[in-house]
């Protein structure tokens, strides 16, 4: 056999054993390095669509946080049983009286000025009088007259009487005798009737003072014309008369507390021209009525006032301890919802908002009362949104106590 025939035939002998087991070890290699690049693929695919899912689920989860609002709440705080209301008071004089005169005439004399203090009594000032002293000086001649003419008359009729039981006068004659006696008696006291009537206007020259107090005004002087009124004319206002030694003080509450306000409180009252003193008075009266106009309650106060150091007509303010007669709490203004339906507050309940309907009371600038509505453990929102709706949910972020209301 030929070299060239046998190497031919070696060439297509089968493969060795080693060699197909190289083959099938990189087949195998392949397979497994294209199944891991799979699942690499495949973890890589469901990582992401996980990430995916949880971003979407985590921003769901935000939005929903985000919807429902946080708010601060502040619990309300019981009012005071009693409290010290402020209000605004005229203080006058116990008694005050112009003066005026009740005669005609011409100022002649004043004794007392402005300031000057007065006993009940003294005399104050003299008017000039002339037309009446004429007609009191007339009015006495025609009394004397007529009371002259009255003696005649009952001379005539006591001898004419006599002479009737001796049959020497008729009895018409005597008859006529006692009429003109009873004529003359009249006369005499209608003559009477008018000296005393002008003797008591001559008595008006002369003007006293009707009380102890004060002179706070003096508005005539020495030779003015001074007008009774009883020509039709305005009245002559000669003098002001005020007794301060006593106060009244008027003071107008509000409605609200006119139910608590009966005589016996105490009142004290400040004055800007006393900084730092109060005057202790006491209310002596209401006029138990309501004042259409202004919805309040008129009282008295009366305060003593021995030295005179109060003026009359000064303007004050009262503080009035009214006792409270209902269970009421007191929150800041900053909760208050205004709605047409009237005014509420926002309560949180069970983690959600309630529009709570509220009465209010007095109201302090910062803080307001509140009479109706509310409890002790109410939780009340602090600044309320206006599209805060019943039944919302909210979280609450801060609870302020009722000592850190302001």
């Amino acid at each position: 056999m030929k070299p060239g025939t046998e190497v031919s035939k070696q060439d297509n002998t089968p493969e060795s054993p080693p060699m197909a087991q190289a083959d099938r070890n990189r087949s195998f290699k392949t397979r497994l390095a294209a199944l891991i690049i799979l699942l690499v693929a495949a973890a890589v695919l469901i990582s992401g669509i996980i990430s995916r899912t949880r971003t979407r689920a985590n921003l769901r989860t935000e939005t929903a946080q985000m919807a429902v609002p946080t708010v601060s709440v502040v619990i309300p705080k019981r009012a005071a049983p009693s409290e010290e209301i402020v209000l605004p008071a005229n203080v006058q004089p116990f008694i005050t009286s112009p003066i005026y005169s009740r005669t005609n005439g011409y100022l002649k004399k004043w004794y007392f000025d402005i300031g000057a203090h007065v006993k009940k009594g003294q005399l104050m000032a003299v008017i000039e009088t002339p037309e009446v002293d004429q007609q009191l000086a007339q009015s006495r001649s025609n009394l004397a007259t007529a009371q002259a003419n009255l003696t005649l008359a009952e001379i005539t009729a006591q001898r004419y009487s006599g002479l009737l039981n001796s049959d020497a006068v008729s009895k018409q004659e005597a008859d006529n005798a006692i009429s003109t006696y009873n004529a003359n008696k009249a006369i005499v006291a209608a003559d009477q009737a008018n000296v005393r009537q002008l003797e008591a206007l001559q008595s008006f020259e002369k003007i006293y003072a009707p009380f102890d107090g004060i002179v706070t005004a003096r508005n005539t002087d020495i030779g003015d014309l001074i007008n009774s009124g009883s020509t039709g004319g305005p009245k002559t206002d000669l003098f002001h008369i005020s007794q301060s030694d006593k106060l009244r003080v008027y003071v107008n509450v509000p409605e609200e507390y006119s139910a608590t306000i009966t005589p016996g409180l105490t009142a004290d009252l400040t004055l800007q021209e006393f900084p730092g003193r109060r005057f202790q008075g006491t209310l002596i009266r209401t006029a138990n009525a309501i004042n259409l106009t202004t919805r309040t309650l008129l009282v008295e106060i009366a305060v003593d006032n021995p030295t005179g150091t109060l003026l009359s007509g000064s303007y004050a303010e009262v503080h009035l301890k009214v006792p409270e007669h209902h269970l009421s709490y007191i929150i800041p203004v900053n909760t208050l919802i205004f709605r047409s339906e009237g005014l509420h507050v926002g309560v949180v309940k069970n983690g959600k908002m309630v529009l709570t309907a509220v009465t209010a009371g007095h109201d302090f600038g910062s803080t307001i009362e509140i009479v109706a509505g509310l409890n002790a453990d109410d939780q009340v929102i602090v600044n309320p949104p206006d599209s805060i709706m019943s039944g919302q949910p909210v979280q609450v972020n801060q609870v302020r106590l009722p000592g850190d209301l302001k």
